[in-house]
């Protein structure tokens, strides 16, 4: 049992996202937190390895955020494929413009990019990316 559990997101994070819909005080069963932990990881993994076989019919490596919008789409989940493509846009731009930002407010010398430190060793570059947010809504339809 614990090789499935490590398999599955963790049931705390699913509780979690689950209570943010619900109004304050409303309860959640065990059960339910369970059904919707195997629902979403199962869910995940089918939309994943349609876009890591696409890659792999590509001989790529490395999966991007177009391979899974791509994915949701080629499965019929195109609802999701819009709402996740408006995202992904939106999060490139917010990272050019802090990317920019950060060019105009940290100018480095062209000196001190090149130079090494003083055990001769080049400097060492980070490409740590902030975690990205996702904002859901669920919007109720009209009864009429």
């Amino acid at each position: 049992m614990a090789g499935e559990q490590d398999r599955l997101l963790p049931i705390a994070n699913v509780g979690r996202i689950m209570k943010q819909i619900l109004p304050p005080g409303a309860k959640i069963s065990k059960e339910a937190k369970q059904t919707m932990q195997e629902c979403a990881t199962e869910f995940i993994s089918f939309v994943t390895g349609e876009a890591s076989d696409k890659c792999h019919k590509e001989n790529r490596k490395t999966m991007n955020g177009d391979d899974m919008c791509w994915a949701l789409t080629a499965l019929g989940f195109d609802n999701y494929a819009d709402a996740i493509v408006r995202y992904l846009h939106k999060y490139r731009e917010a990272e050019r413009e802090k990317a920019i930002q950060n060019k105009a407010t940290c100018p480095q010398d062209k000196d001190e990019e090149s130079s090494e430190d003083k055990r001769g060793h080049p400097p060492q570059q980070t490409d740590e990316a902030p975690t990205p947010v996702l904002e859901f809504s669920v919007k109720k339809g009209d009864k009429s």
